[in-house]
């Protein structure tokens, strides 16, 4: 892949973005490589989860290439441009494995198309998060309405609408709920690894319909999202998953579980 590096062991599959030079910025390559690589990920059995990163140390990920924005004129119309952002989200793809991401750096703008369909988000201690969209004569809409589910309403009104004027620090993100771990920098991937394959050692099926379950909570009021919960308890509770816990439980090894 031309904008991607993917690494696949032990049922985790390592996604980098990978355009240090540019900071990572998503250009209509990285959107097509990325929306392909979430439905291939769908069929491919061998990976259970799924850690999201950014090459380099100075960002995750800071939006759309400004390169890419038509501004000759006329010739950008919104009500007919394509936002190559409105693809690159794991959920807009239909992937229902877990998806882990490891911020390092900046994370800015159009990168909330994937961090707002992650399950969750583990940063180093020098990520920052902010959004310049208003700052440069442009409407947030997409960036705020997929974050406004991942942070308190102030919290996402500020960074919002305090542009490029502030960003949220790593620390301040864990405060708010925005990420669920500070780790140092240098620590930020063998991390996210390590939970991904704890998750990952977890029966497939099992794992999948709930994280289903947890987004179609989300989306959904809750009588609908109960009235939605046999169907996704018998999804993913075959005989077979069944079968396999048991069969870790009888075995007699016990999880020595970290806390946090």
């Amino acid at each position: 892949m031309e904008t991607l590096l993917y690494e696949e062991t032990d049922g985790v599959a390592v996604v980098t973005l990978n355009r240090p030079d540019v900071y990572n910025a998503f250009n209509s390559a990285m959107m097509r490589e990325l929306s392909g690589l979430w439905q291939t990920l769908k069929t491919n059995d061998g990976v259970r989860c799924i850690v999201l990163t950014g090459a380099g140390e100075r960002a995750f990920c800071t939006g759309i290439d400004r390169s890419e924005i038509p501004t000759d004129g006329g010739a950008f119309d919104p009500l007919t441009f394509e936002d190559p952002g409105r693809k690159l989200g794991p959920k807009t793809n239909e992937l229902y494995k877990p998806v882990i991401a490891a911020v390092n750096g900046m994370a800015c703008g159009g990168a909330f198309y994937m961090l707002g369909e992650v399950e969750f988000i583990i940063a180093g201690e020098s990520a920052t998060f902010f959004d310049p969209h208003v700052t440069y004569g442009m409407t947030a809409v997409y960036e705020p309405l997929l974050m406004m589910r991942r942070m308190p309403w102030g919290e996402i009104a500020r960074l919002t609408l305090a542009g490029s004027h502030e960003r949220v620090s790593a620390k301040r993100a864990y405060d708010i709920g925005l990420v669920s771990q500070v780790v140092e920098d240098d620590l930020l991937l063998d991390e996210t690894i390590r939970v991904a394959k704890a998750i990952a050692s977890q029966p497939a099926r099992a794992v999948q319909a709930t994280v289903r379950a947890m987004w179609l909570a989300r989306d959904l009021t809750p009588a609908q999202s109960l009235a939605a919960a046999p169907e996704l308890l018998n999804l993913g509770t075959t005989p077979e998953a069944l079968e396999e816990g048991q069969r870790a439980f009888a075995s007699g090894k016990r999880i020595d579980p970290r806390v946090r």
